[in-house]
């Protein structure tokens, strides 16, 4: 059985954050389900796929902020003692980080900043104990002060993908940026992470769906850009999702008094009408390729769909999005406990139907390979 350590955040993240609306057992929410399981199948460290060894990488900084949301909203210490112990097994007394490169300038090794950030502003006994936390956010804020951008001033989604903007770029580095802002007072930075999104908005929302394209590139050089708009063919439910999360997300740290906050709000709701047309009405799920959902070898995507149901119920529940959209996302999150999850015989949850990977790089242009058990 297919596991997907990505989902399985995307899942009870989601009912974290909805949880008066999530089925119960007996005893517990789906949440704490997810989350126990989840902590059941890696009980000491984080280690993804067919790895020998851990690494400091977006999946673990997506796991880790879910297990924080169920810390917050359950308040049992064993999430926020995971989340530590994780941490700790990378970030040393001076702040470096094990396995971390800031040469690769890599947006997704931003993600994890969420669990230092935490750790930065909790009271640990002594100084010297907080202070490394603080000097490990602070490296991975001297990479997003160093990386490579385009000549419009967007980032490079890593460096060895030059001039491209990626729409996961923004999930993986936006929240961190205007959380790091938030909590270190540093709101002249604000227009910068503002900046990404208005990017994004301009070269990837293609005119007559409203759908985004995944990858931009500025040069026109990349095999898979189109040589008028830069843009990358297909629009795949895990890379709009991916913008979709961001764009609420981030909207948790963000000034309202700041003259962009509006336009992000506006961004989101741009977005929403769209996604409830490209639901699937049968089953409340999205497909793989957002808008070909009658295509051969096309199907209903687990990770997408998690995340458009995320952005929509969250959308909704912070005010940013009409209360119309909660059915959308209520069908949405149906569809997911009935066509993705599953229960295990030691009484764990899984969660299935996820691409395994997509990607526009030099071995996997435009491509997606898939799994759906």
């Amino acid at each position: 059985m297919f596991r997907s350590l990505i989902l399985v955040g995307f899942l009870f993240s989601f009912v974290a954050a909805t949880a008066q609306k999530a089925p119960q057992t007996a005893t517990q929410p789906m949440s704490q389900r997810m989350a126990d399981s989840f902590i059941k199948w890696h009980p000491d460290s984080i280690l993804i796929g067919s790895r020998k060894t851990t690494r400091w990488d977006y999946e673990q900084g997506l796991m880790l902020k879910a297990l924080e949301r169920v810390w917050q909203r359950t308040g049992d210490p064993k999430y926020f003692t995971y989340i530590q112990k994780d941490i700790d097994l990378f970030v040393q007394p001076d702040g470096s980080i094990r396995t971390y490169k800031i040469e690769d300038y890599n947006l997704d090794n931003l993600t994890t900043g969420h669990a230092l950030l935490l750790l930065s502003q909790m009271s640990l006994g002594n100084s010297a104990a907080q202070q490394k936390y603080v000097k490990a956010a602070q490296l991975l804020r001297k990479q997003i002060a160093e990386q490579p951008r385009t000549k419009a001033g967007g980032f490079w989604h890593k460096k060895i993908y030059p001039n491209q903007m990626w729409l996961d770029g923004l999930y993986m580095a936006q929240p961190f940026y205007a959380e790091y802002n938030k909590v270190f007072n540093q709101p002249q930075d604000f227009d910068d992470v503002a900046k990404q999104f208005a990017l994004i908005e301009k070269n990837l929302v293609d005119a007559k769906t409203g759908l985004l394209y995944h990858g931009y590139d500025e040069s026109r050089e990349q095999q898979w850009a189109n040589k008028q708009t830069g843009q990358s063919p297909n629009f795949w439910d895990r890379g709009m999702g991916w913008y979709a999360m961001a764009l609420v997300d981030v909207l948790d740290y963000f000034p309202k008094e700041h003259k962009e906050y509006a336009n992000l709000v506006k961004y989101a709701q741009r977005l929403a009408p769209v996604l409830a047309k490209y639901q699937d009405q049968k089953t409340g799920t999205w497909s793989l390729v957002v808008d070909q959902g009658s295509r051969k070898g096309n199907y209903a995507e687990a990770s997408g769909s998690s995340m458009f149901v995320y952005m929509l119920a969250k959308g909704v529940r912070m005010g940013y999005l009409d209360k119309s959209y909660q059915k959308v996302a209520d069908k949405g999150y149906q569809g997911l406990l009935k066509t993705f999850v599953a229960n295990e015989a030691d009484g764990a949850l899984a969660f299935n139907g996820t691409v395994s990977v997509g990607g526009l790089g030099a071995n996997l242009t435009a491509t997606a390979a898939s799994s759906t058990t």
